[in-house]
């Protein structure tokens, strides 16, 4: 099993392929796992890598408070670990605004972003700001198990099988560990940083994903090479609910930038 042991945690990864690095990165309760028909898609013309978040999968989670900013330091640290000087990272809600904040702290390892679903800040507006404390309050109180059953049931509508893969990946985490990475996950806030990102960026929005919405918008606005395309019979699990449009959107972006 390929672990990569970094500053007191060891995260499971895993190389398909060769070629120019194209990474993946999870959203929050979910693992490597989600990126399945991408591998299978692109690891014939890239060098595909796909691991867990810290507390994820098969990562380890370090005793104490989790510090979000280790989330984009544990990615740039496996970049340097697997010999890759610059990738494309992709990734979609948590693991986009992870591979958007490396690529504003470690930009020489960013050639360009493509951000699925993802948000730059948990406070965006009144309602976020008023929800996010209710939000990390029934993330203390419920059960994994009933959390990944609600989930479930909400991002399977386009893709039965969401929901048993949303299920396990909730199940492998420990109530007491998600507590504190939602907690970190919920501070993350990247306003004041979508202007320094330079590389080409390809944003992709679920035709259903109302969760992200607004913000997806004002990123495009906000980042000078970034580009916005809706996904048709998708929600917040995009790349699972049409991978096949999702793909050919990936693909025509890294055709697009010579990547």
């Amino acid at each position: 099993m390929p672990v990569y042991k970094g500053r007191e945690v060891d995260l499971y990864y895993e190389v398909k392929g060769e070629g120019k690095p194209l990474v993946f990165t999870h959203g929050a309760s979910w693992n490597h796992k989600q990126w399945r028909p991408q591998v299978d898609a692109f690891s014939r013309r890239y060098q595909t890598v796909v691991w867990d978040i810290r507390g994820h999968g098969a990562s380890s989670l370090p005793h104490g408070k989790v510090d979000s900013e280790d989330f984009s330091k544990d990615l740039a640290d496996l970049l340097s670990e697997l010999g890759i000087e610059q990738a494309t990272l992709c990734g979609l809600s948590l693991g986009g605004h992870i591979s958007l904040q490396t690529a504003v702290r470690y930009s020489e390892k960013v050639a360009a972003l493509i951000l699925i679903g993802t948000p730059f800040t948990n406070a965006f507006n009144w309602f976020e700001r008023m929800f996010v404390p209710v939000n990390r309050l029934t993330s203390y109180l419920m059960p994994m198990s009933l959390s990944g059953k609600i989930q479930g049931r909400m991002l399977s509508k386009y893709n039965k099988s969401n929901q048993a893969y949303i299920e396990q990946a909730f199940g492998s985490i420990a109530h007491s560990d998600w507590i504190r990475i939602w907690d970190a996950v919920t501070r993350m806030d990247s306003t004041h940083d979508l202007h320094k990102i330079r590389c080409p960026v390809l944003l992709l929005q679920g035709e259903s994903d109302t969760m992200i919405r607004r913000q997806q918008a004002y990123m495009q606005e906000q980042i000078a090479n970034a580009q916005l395309k809706i996904i048709r019979n998708a929600h917040h699990a995009t790349n699972l609910d049409n991978p096949g449009e999702v793909n050919e959107a990936i693909a025509s972006f890294l055709s697009e930038h010579a990547i």
